[in-house]
Formats: C-alpha cells, sequence, structure tokens
C-alpha cells in the first residue's frame, strides 16, 4: 500500500517524465554521435581503398599485369596487419592473386562501391566480419576488387550500441530510485501537515507544523501556514474573550431592563416612578445600542469597506466640530479644553470614522481627568504625516497596559462601575489601520497622551497660519 502510494505521487510521475525527456535526449545524442562516428570510419576506409587502387594503378601502368600482381601478392601478404582486402581475377573470376578465395557473389553498385561478407581467419577469432570495396575491369581480361574489412567500424558501432544501452538502463535505474526517495521525502513533509492540520481540526489550535530547517519550499509554506494558525488562533482567542464581555456587558443592563419593566407594570401609568423607570430603560437601550454600533464601526473598519467614502478633508475643521461638541461637557466639569492647531492638513478620509475615534479620545480624556483639570487637543505636521494629539492630567494607563486596551472589551477597571464599554480605543485602532496610521499611547507626566498619525496621501500639507492664541474652553 505505501509502494503503491510512492509510485502514485505526483513527484514519482514527475520524475517519470523527467526520465522520459532525459532518454530521449540521451538516445538523440548518442544517435548522432554513432551515426557521425559512422560516417567518419566509412570515409577514411574509401579514402584508405583510393589510396590502394591509386598505388595498384601506377603498377599496373608502369609494369602491366605482372607487375601488378606482384604488388597485390606483397600488399596481400601484409593484409592481416593493414586489413586490406585484394583479388586479381581473370575474366572467368578465377583467381590469380590477393587475399580472397573467391570472387564475392554480391553485386557491385553503380559506382563499383560493395559491401559482401567475409568470414574471420581462426587466428583473427572466426566468426563473419564484413568488407567493403571497390570493383574494376581491366579491359575485359581481368577484374580486380581491392578493399578493406569493416571490423573496427562493426567493434565501435557494437561498443556504442553497449555504452547506449548500459547507460539508459542506468540512467532508468537511478532516475526511478531518485524518484521513490524524493517522493517518500516530500510525502513525510506533505503527512507532517496533513496531521497537524488533522490534529487542528480535532480541536488543538496549538499544534504547528514542524519545520525542517532546511530553508526549502516546504519550510517555508510551513513557515506561512504556522503565521496563518497564528493568525486563527489570536482572532479565534479574540472573539471568545469578545463573546464573554458581550455577555457580561450585555447580560447585567438586559436583566436590570426587564426587571424595572416587571416593576413599572405595578406602577400607575402617569406616576413619577413609572415615568423615571420608562426613562432608565430608554438610557439602557441607548447604551446597548451604542454598544452594538461600535462594534459594527469597528468590524467596518477593519474590513477595509469605508475606504469607498474616502473623501478630500480638512483636518483642523474636524477638530473644531469635535473640540466645539465637547466643550459643554468639559465646562460642566470645571475643565480647560485647549485646542492647538499647527496650519491645515488635508487627507483623504471616512469624516464620520475619523470623527468618531477624535470623539472618543476626547471623551476618554475628558471622563478620566481630574474636575478642574485640563485636556489637550491639538493637530500637528511632521514627517508626511498629520498628527492628532489628545492629552490629559488624568491617572494615565500603565505601560504594560497600553497594548491591552486597544483590545475590544478590555477595560483596565475589571469591576467595570465606570461608564463604558470598553470599546473607545479599540475603534480609534481600527480607524487608524484603516487610514494607514497608527495609534499611539504614551505617558503625559501625569496623564495619558495618545497620538493618532495619519499619512496625507493624495492632499499636501498646508503651511501654517500666523500664529494665533490657542482656543480655550474654561
Amino acid at each position: 500500500m505505501r509502494l503503491n502510494r510512492l509510485l502514485g505521487s505526483s513527484v514519482f510521475r514527475l520524475a517519470l517524465v523527467y526520465l522520459f525527456l532525459f532518454s530521449a535526449s540521451v538516445m538523440a545524442l548518442v544517435g548522432f554521435v554513432y551515426w557521425s562516428t559512422q560516417a567518419s570510419l566509412t570515409r577514411q576506409i574509401d579514402a584508405t581503398i583510393d589510396a590502394e587502387i591509386t598505388g595498384l594503378a601506377e603498377q599496373f601502368n608502369q609494369r602491366g599485369i605482372l607487375g601488378l600482381m606482384r604488388a597485390i601478392q606483397r600488399r596481400a601478404d601484409a593484409g592481416r596487419h593493414t586489413r586490406g582486402i585484394y583479388i586479381l581475377t581473370d575474366s572467368n573470376f578465377a583467381p590469380l592473386a590477393g587475399n580472397l578465395s573467391a570472387w564475392p557473389d554480391v553485386e557491385p553498385e553503380a559506382d563499383g562501391w560493395i559491401t559482401f561478407p567475409l568470414d574471420y581467419a581462426e587466428q583473427w577469432g572466426g566468426g563473419i566480419n564484413y568488407a567493403r570495396g571497390r570493383v574494376f575491369d581491366l579491359g575485359g581480361w581481368y577484374h580486380l576488387l581491392v578493399g578493406h574489412d569493416v571490423r573496427e567500424r562493426l567493434l565501435i558501432a557494437g561498443r556504442i550500441r553497449e555504452t547506449v544501452l548500459l547507460g539508459i538502463a542506468a540512467v532508468i535505474g537511478l532516475t526511478l530510485l531518485a524518484g521513490l526517495l524524493m517522493s517518500r521525502r516530500l510525502l513525510r513533509q506533505v503527512d507532517a501537515i496533513n496531521r497537524t492540520s488533522q490534529e487542528i481540526i480535532a480541536g488543538d489550535l496549538s499544534r504547528r507544523i514542524p519545520i525542517t530547517g532546511r530553508g526549502d519550499e516546504f519550510d517555508k509554506l510551513a513557515g506561512n501556514l504556522n503565521a496563518m494558525l497564528d493568525q486563527i488562533e489570536r482572532l479565534l482567542t479574540g472573539m471568545k474573550e469578545v463573546s464573554d464581555n458581550i455577555a457580561h456587558d450585555l447580560r447585567s443592563p438586559l436583566a436590570r431592563m426587564r426587571s424595572r419593566l416587571e416593576v413599572t407594570l405595578m406602577e400607575q401609568p402617569d406616576s413619577a416612578a413609572y415615568r423615571e423607570a420608562i426613562s432608565r430603560t430608554i438610557d439602557e437601550a441607548d447604551a446597548l445600542l451604542k454598544t452594538f454600533n461600535a462594534l459594527l464601526s469597528i468590524a467596518q473598519a477593519e474590513a477595509g469597506a469605508s475606504r469607498r467614502h474616502f473623501e478630500a478633508l480638512e483636518l483642523g475643521a474636524l477638530l473644531g466640530d469635535v473640540s466645539e461638541l465637547y466643550e459643554p461637557l468639559a465646562e460642566e466639569r470645571g475643565q480647560r479644553l485647549v485646542v492647538g492647531l499647527d496650519g491645515e492638513a488635508r487627507i483623504r478620509g471616512d469624516r464620520d470614522l475619523l470623527f468618531q475615534a477624535i470623539a472618543n479620545l476626547v471623551d476618554n480624556a475628558i471622563k478620566f481627568a481630574p474636575d478642574n483639570g485640563t485636556v489637550e487637543l491639538s493637530l500637528a505636521q511632521a514627517n508626511g504625516r498629520a498628527e492628532i494629539i489628545v492629552a490629559d492630567d488624568g491617572p494615565g494607563i500603565p505601560e504594560v497596559s497600553r497594548a491591552k486596551v486597544l483590545e475590544r472589551f478590555y477595560r483596565l477597571e475589571t469591576s467595570r462601575s465606570t461608564p463604558g464599554s470598553g470599546l473607545g480605543l479599540s475603534l480609534v485602532a481600527a480607524v487608524a489601520e484603516l487610514h494607514d496610521g497608527r495609534l499611539v499611547l504614551a505617558d503625559n507626566a501625569p496623564g495619558l497622551k495618545a497620538s493618532l498619525a495619519l499619512p496625507f496621501g493624495a492632499a499636501a500639507k498646508t503651511p501654517a497660519k500666523p500664529s494665533a492664541p490657542p482656543a480655550e474652553a474654561a
């Protein structure tokens, strides 16, 4: 079963494809080498035969038939070493000289070339060889054949064939072995991913895909998958915390609303207690709606859906609207709301979400600043960004908790007696991320300094106007 799985793997099939392509390439290359070698050897043999014929022709022209016979016999005697083939016959093809016992029973080609079988001599190992030669008719009285055996060519061809076969067999064996080993290795890595995936499906979200440390593609894939699993685990943990906090924050007001309505049913419709109960119930419902609206705004900001509503904004005017809204609240608590603008800063963004984010920062500052304290709302420009700063002189937030307060429903006061849902800073952080900005919480010594940095984007910043006294709300 395991072998069938290895043989059926994609890696093994890919190895077979490469094996086929490589084998075809090797066969084509060896075939070309074989053909080139054969052609080269044939040309060499033909050149040798032509040289022999030229020498014998000179002997015939100078010394006649007897001189030719003596020359052929000398060369025939040396044929064992030169592999030359010679035979001179009369008009009836009876041998007169040479090292062939009889004229070959093969018809020559039109240009006189002939290829014929040749028996090996016993001292040469016996067997069948082939010779290539050329036939000449000497005036109709004599016939001459000069040739050369081609045993070397055949031996070379045989060696080439053996080499090709052995090479292809070795390539096939090594490729199959490499395919099996690679398939086994990759299947182990795939099995590790599958096992981890099954454990995660079974509910163990802490499981992670092992990394071999080789730095290959599987390690990169495992690293990306592990990062994705970390993100999923964080999101699920956050969802669980959000669900727990929603259950905690909504159960109490809903229970109070139900209890109050039950008591109200026993009151007279026109009594003061009846009207007060209805009013408090409406306030509770408004608080619940505010919580749900904040959750919806955070979800929209994190999803990036509000980018389609981006428009050109002037932050100075936006801060002015926020300060105008919260001045009465600051006055009610005897606080000073100080507004300072460093020129005008134009950006592209969602006006409603930015207004809500700045309002949340100012609302928190007023809520936690002491009576007769100071809340500062300012706008600065630096490094291609507009920075909205809200600072107060309240208790501030400990450094170890500044990352936590950006999470949904997280509140420093675990008793949750202070009004609020713990969503304000979460919304500000989400809006900042939507606008490619960031929210930074720092110590104001005393109090908290919240900085909302937003890039200018397509619109450039405007030079500062002549300085003017900061607006204050007593």
